[in-house]
């Protein structure tokens, strides 16, 4: 979501501006910068990806709509999470590998401000709701436990409407104030990120303890006879659910790890780099966890790729 591999504010970090107001590579000139083999790779890493994101992510959209036995409001959640993925791989992914190759292109410094610019906001907008909307499943899951019957009453798709029109509206907000007080928007980064991941680790945390208890008054025939919960049905669909919140931490992981890094003097260009292909990679292996994790919609996409085939 954020980068000190920054076009933005400090063009000159990666090129220097010659007075046709071009770039010229200045990665042979400084030993801590990539050298052209690696700002290549990451470019067509990233290009590949992109394209993995967009198909993954379009075919797990059309899918979805096929799935009835997931509870609309839950799927709704899965819907928002394919489209910021879908989102992330169509538009950002792009315009990072460009800037990425943009000492090698030799590009207008004003092309390469602008384009950062864009890329700047527009990661936050669909990075951030990518964490939110993930934490926002983990929620719901712990809900759907504890609530029993009147889950379905609390939980209403007018209501997930409302929560996830707010979660886009606060990112869009983040996006905004990136583009003109990076400061803000770093600390408010640094606040979002931790208590989402916080949030998460409460709600499985507390699913699994609620899970042992009922487990264990099962186990000594004290269950209540109107106990509602299909105790390992839930119990696999909240391991599916961790799945992707573990792969969501696995690849924002190392990117908070770089920023501790450099606010204490440690790191380079080729940091960033790499931190940031991994959090967009994060975009292209969610509709692999719906389709490993998911019985039912692997079952979709399958089914899917068949029409598409035939």
């Amino acid at each position: 979501m954020v980068s000190q591999f920054q076009f933005s504010e400090q063009p000159t970090t990666m090129a220097n501006i010659t007075g046709d107001g071009n770039f010229t590579s200045k990665l042979n000139q400084s030993p801590g910068d990539p050298p052209w083999s690696t700002l290549a790779f990451i470019a067509a890493f990233n290009i590949f990806l992109s394209i993995a994101v967009c198909l993954g992510n379009a075919l797990i959209l059309v899918s979805l709509r096929k799935v009835s036995s997931i509870y609309p409001p839950t799927k709704l959640f899965f819907v928002c999470l394919a489209v910021t993925d879908l989102s992330v791989g169509s538009i950002v992914q792009p315009i990072y590998a460009t800037l990425v190759m943009s000492p090698l292109m030799k590009m207008n410094v004003n092309e390469v401000f602008m384009m950062s610019r864009v890329r700047d906001a527009l990661s936050w907008v669909f990075c951030g709701a990518s964490i939110l909307t993930s934490t926002a499943i983990s929620v719901d899951r712990l809900l759907s436990l504890l609530l029993g019957l009147r889950y379905r009453y609390v939980i209403t798709l007018r209501r997930v409407r409302v929560v996830i029109i707010c979660f886009w509206f606060v990112c869009a907000l983040l996006g905004s104030i990136r583009i003109f007080r990076s400061d803000i928007a770093i600390k408010a980064a640094s606040t979002l990120i931790p208590l989402s991941l916080i949030t998460s680790i409460f709600c499985y945390t507390r699913i699994f303890l609620k899970l042992r208890h009922q487990q264990v008054q099962i186990c000594h025939g004290r269950a209540n006879g109107d106990i509602p919960l299909n105790i390992a049905r839930y119990r696999k669909s909240v391991s599916n659910i961790l799945w992707v919140q573990l792969t969501l931490v696995a690849c924002y992981g190392p990117w908070g790890i770089a920023v501790v890094l450099y606010v204490n003097g440690i790191g380079n260009d080729g940091t960033w780099l790499v931190t940031e292909t991994l959090i967009y990679l994060n975009s292209s292996l969610n509709p692999m966890v719906y389709c490993w994790k998911i019985r039912t919609v692997r079952q979709a996409v399958k089914h899917t790729i068949r029409q598409i085939h035939c």
